[in-house]
């Protein structure tokens, strides 16, 4: 009998990645391919959604042709995608906009109009997604004000996902996980919720029809068949989002095991039984099945603040290592761990791009406190990666104060191939840490949906099985001490900022 492959397809920020894996979680074929970002304004994040589409295509081309020269049996395709995207298209699914993604804030008026409000406390409470510019909902409030030619024109309102399959099956789908993301979808009904489309001015005839992320697609456009070189028969399952995705890829499917992802961004999440919200609108609670929940929060400032401070501190050195085919984060680590857990007292706000969880405040901004004479270039450094942890610490904190307490965390993303920081998460939520033997959690949780989805898996919680904990991290209860009494300065700082760091925001704004 030949051997079961299925394909994760992972449709993120700035990469999709295709991975076939066998039936027992293994990883056989993998190709990843980049786009770019535009930024035509400050506040704007966009994609162009017809090079997403040509990347998912020449990425699953190339695995599904692996696939068959290692005579292995292609059993179907699931998708993960990134949350939060919004594209107006016409009546024949041409766009109208880029995709706009959720790094976009051109909505930080709409979003913060709303939160403050009855309504949009009531409207969270019901959809799971707290109030903030990456949600799909003050987008459209955004178009309906500023593009109100385009937003009347629009047929549908979509997400990149959708766009895709769209154009493979001329189908407007949406997947229940992805749609419980937009601030549209009410998580206890799994349908449009009447409040939130009374807010942006549409009918659900404007949306795709909610499915449940087993959902198989079976008829492919014969044009990208032919394209892909597999029968147009080949059944496609939606899938889910990717943090959702990434908790079932992960090994974390139990009541208190957590996942912490941190890539350009980074996010906590857990499972449950149950939808749950929080009355301070600091967690998010999304589908990945009509049985399961993730329930967790994200926020901006992951690696890309690690990434800001090499370029703008380190470029030299980057520099030096790019010629001698070297990985600078590894010189990174090493000047970081040669200073103390603490940094000798300096404490960073990791807020460079604002943030969402637990704060959800757009004009957040970083600052380092407690600067002494004798800080150096390297305690910054040390600081700066400690701050990352202690920013998803406090959306650790809401959740348990939320859901109950996380026993052990899994960790993936970029974030994990760094010993250090992987150590200082133990250190600082005084947890074991495990680390897996794969760092796609969302492209494989994609392949084990699909398996689900396709009966070659009858329970998620199996899911399990497939994944293989290769090193874990035991937190040192010195390091724990210190970290908590930084966490006490860093937890303080921003409710004392918060008014000045609009102020200021106000009049940059202005000026």
């Amino acid at each position: 009998m030949k051997q079961q492959a299925i394909i994760g397809m992972d449709i993120g920020t700035t990469s999709t990645k295709a991975v076939a894996f066998d039936t027992t979680g293994k990883a056989l074929f993998y190709k990843a391919i980049e786009y770019p970002l535009f930024s035509t304004q400050p506040t704007f994040a966009e994609q162009d959604p017809e090079v997403v589409l040509a990347a998912v295509l020449e990425a699953l081309r190339v695995v599904a042709s692996q696939a068959q020269e290692a005579d292995v049996a292609l059993e179907g395709v699931s998708f993960s995608s990134a949350m939060h995207s919004l594209i107006a298209v016409d009546a024949q699914g041409k766009a109208l906009t880029n995709c706009i993604i959720w790094a976009d804030t051109r909505s930080m008026e709409q979003a913060t109009r709303l939160k403050e409000s009855v309504t949009g406390h009531d409207i969270y409470l019901h959809t799971g997604t707290p109030l903030h510019p990456m949600s799909p909902l003050p987008k459209l409030c955004w178009l309906r004000e500023h593009e109100p030619l385009v937003f009347a024109r629009a047929a549908k309102f979509i997400g990149i996902k959708e766009y895709v399959f769209f154009r493979l099956f001329g189908e407007f789908k949406v997947d229940y996980s992805v749609a419980s993301a937009t601030g549209l979808f009410n998580i206890f009904t799994s349908e449009w919720h009447p409040d939130s489309l009374e807010v942006a001015g549409i009918t659900p005839a404007r949306l795709s029809e909610p499915v449940p992320p087993t959902y198989v697609f079976r008829s492919m456009q014969p044009a990208y068949a032919e394209l892909l070189g597999i029968p147009a028969s080949l059944p496609f399952v939606i899938g889910a989002s990717d943090g959702c995705l990434a908790n079932l890829g992960s090994k974390a499917v139990r009541p208190g095991d957590a996942v912490v992802t941190i890539g350009t961004s980074g996010a906590v999440r857990v499972m449950a039984k149950t939808p749950a919200t929080d009355l301070q609108e600091r967690i998010f609670s999304y589908i990945l099945t009509p049985e399961h929940f993730v329930l967790g929060g994200a926020v901006n400032n992951g690696g890309v603040v690690l990434r800001w401070f090499r370029d703008n501190f380190y470029a030299t050195e980057a520099a030096n290592a790019a010629l001698e085919h070297e990985n600078v984060y590894e010189l990174l680590n090493e000047k970081a761990a040669s200073v103390p857990p603490g940094a000798d007292g300096l404490v960073f706000l990791p807020y460079l791009l604002g943030e969402r969880a637990p704060i959800w405040d757009p004009t957040a901004r970083a600052c380092f406190f407690g600067v002494q004479y004798s800080h150096t270039r390297e305690h910054f450094l040390r600081a700066l990666m400690e701050g990352v942890i202690f920013g998803i610490y406090s959306v650790g904190r809401a959740l348990e104060q939320t859901v109950g307490p996380i026993e052990a965390l899994y960790a993936n993303g970029g974030f994990s191939r760094s010993t250090l920081w992987v150590q200082m998460l133990a250190d600082v939520f005084n947890k074991k840490v495990h680390l897996t033997d794969t760092h796609e959690g969302s492209a494989l949780g994609a392949a084990i949906m699909g398996m689900y989805g396709l009966g070659l898996l009858t329970d998620l919680t199996h899911a399990s099985e497939m994944i293989r904990v290769k090193q874990t991290f035991v937190p040192d209860p010195v390091n724990h001490a210190i970290y908590r009494k930084n966490f006490a300065v860093f937890d303080a700082l921003y409710p004392k900022l918060k008014e000045s760091l609009r102020e200021a925001e106000n009049q940059n704004e202005h000026k």
